[in-house]
């Protein structure tokens, strides 16, 4: 007997995120060409630009985001609840012992070269996560991966190597591209999927124009043209909303400009929720932080309410630890490290780092910037005197604190779903976190049944929370701020890519 999985497989517990929309009515839409009903292209205003499109070498959330859905696809996808469905397989069956997976894919899928998708390239793209050509961090999540057997054009099987709750669901996200073998020579500036749409343009730091497939095996998207538009401005991006030279501004970076737009019905206003953590990472391999007392002391020294609060004008959620609350193994431990200087000085002193000096390294995105002022004084209300370093972001941070970890002190938004032992599960990894209390207590949960992933999951978060490997400050909201006839726009992000496939117009 085993258990088939025909058309979706819901994930314990996920939490729905509350849509607001204002009023709707036409906008200018000159952006976008045409008459109401002729209205084929879209451009959205984004911050952050990949600085290329090859997310097998090159971390960082921008690649995914533009090329996850929209370029590459893989087996099963995460819907906007947050429950894992099929994509480029129509079903799976999971064998008794949990270890084998025996998936039928869609037939007569190509990529966008005119190459045919078969169950050879499935074994091509996972064997590549395992080989060298795979450089980024998050591959070990495919170490699982025993073997791949190809039983015909339709149908492989994957075969792992023990138990696994969280393989199937880390497939959803950029490991699970799927590649065809010609077309990865040049994964950097050329993107070769099996999505709706294909890179037409890239301007690096600029733009990045998609163009629908009119061979796309899928339903065919609304929008032919799907325009990114880079900012490296916040408020320029409100303003060309408002000239009309973009439609969306997603994920909206100063929540303080949205009081111009609220009530008019020439605009809607979406929120959402996220995955992504703010987090105040300590470097747990260099002084002052290699000390569990300094870090315990900054834990109390954040008041994460009042962050939130004059940062981010309230929004967004309080969680206490590394996890926000659409995973299964959320619990709400923000009573853990309550806002107490007190004790933060104490700690300091038996710490012997009362008055301690720090470089507080800053990359250039607009939450980091509001958040770290914020963290800067509270921090020297208890005796640490934080300096702040501007980093420019990506290239430059993602190679001096991601990289090399070179680095004491840093912030940055988190937002790959279920990346808890991704970020500490892995002494390597930028923060550095000894790993050796959670390893094997992680490696049994995943091999448990669901209730046993849960509860070995919540004490794995437990232990890293009480070690304060980092501050998780607050989960980032995804707040929207688009035309009003603008249809179907993603309003929680809780996958890697942003599916402009399903986005139209009124």
């Amino acid at each position: 007997m085993s258990r088939s999985k025909k058309t979706s497989l819901s994930l314990a517990a996920l939490m729905a995120a509350t849509l607001a929309l204002t009023s709707c009515s036409a906008g200018s839409g000159e952006s976008s060409g045409g008459t109401e009903s002729e209205k084929t292209s879209v451009t959205l205003a984004l911050t952050g630009p990949p600085v290329n499109l090859d997310f097998t070498t090159t971390a960082g959330a921008a690649i995914p985001q533009a090329l996850m859905a929209n370029v590459y696809q893989g087996l099963v996808q995460i819907n906007q609840e947050g429950a894992l469905e099929p994509l480029l397989a129509e079903s799976w069956s999971v064998s008794d012992d949990l270890k084998t997976y025996d998936f039928k894919l869609h037939p007569d899928v190509k990529f966008s070269n005119g190459a045919d998708f078969t169950a050879e390239d499935v074994k091509f793209s996972i064997d590549r996560v395992k080989s060298d050509a795979w450089t980024s961090s998050v591959k070990n999540k495919m170490n699982v991966v025993d073997s791949v057997k190809v039983l015909s054009d339709t149908e492989v099987q994957i075969v792992l190597k023990q138990p696994s709750n969280a393989w199937l669901y880390d497939m959803a996200t950029r490991i699970g591209a799927m590649f065809d073998e010609s077309g990865v020579d040049d994964l950097a500036k050329t993107a070769i999927g099996t999505g709706p749409y294909t890179v037409e343009s890239w301007k690096p730091n600029e733009s990045m124009a998609l163009a629908a497939r009119e061979d796309y095996w899928g339903e065919a998207p609304q929008i032919k043209t799907a325009t990114l538009r880079y900012f490296a401005d916040v408020t320029a991006t409100t303003n060309a909303l408002q000239s009309g030279d973009v439609d969306i501004v997603y994920n909206m970076q100063a929540p303080d400009l949205l009081t111009t737009f609220e009530g008019n019905p020439e605009y809607q206003i979406l929120d959402g929720t996220s995955t992504g953590e703010i987090i105040l990472s300590m470097n747990n391999r260099v002084a002052p932080f290699d000390d569990v007392k300094v870090r315990q002391a900054v834990m109390y020294a954040i008041d994460r309410q009042a962050v939130m609060d004059a940062a981010w004008n309230g929004k967004g959620t309080l969680v206490g630890g590394p996890v926000p609350p659409t995973d299964p193994y959320y619990e709400d431990l923000n009573g853990e490290y309550p806002f107490d200087p007190a004790k933060a000085k104490s700690l300091l002193k038996e710490a012997g780092a009362e008055n301690t000096n720090i470089t507080f390294t800053v990359p250039t995105r607009p939450y980091a910037t509001a958040i770290s002022e914020i963290v800067v004084a509270q921090l020297k209300d208890v005796g640490i005197n934080a300096t702040i370093e501007s980093s420019e972001f990506p290239a430059v941070w993602l190679d001096k604190v991601f990289t090399k970890h070179d680095f004491q002190m840093s912030i940055i938004l988190a937002v790959e779903p279920r990346d808890v032992l991704t970020i500490f599960n892995d002494p390597d990894y930028y923060i550095g976190y000894d790993n050796s209390k959670i390893k094997a207590e992680a490696a049994a949960a995943d091999q448990a049944d669901e209730a046993g992933y849960i509860e070995g999951m919540k004490k794995v978060v437990r232990t890293i929370v009480d070690d304060a490997a980092s501050d998780t400050l607050f989960i980032f909201p995804n707040t929207v701020l688009a035309k009003a006839d603008v249809t179907g726009i993603p309003a929680n992000a809780v996958s890697e890519g942003l599916d402009l496939s399903v986005i139209g117009w009124k």
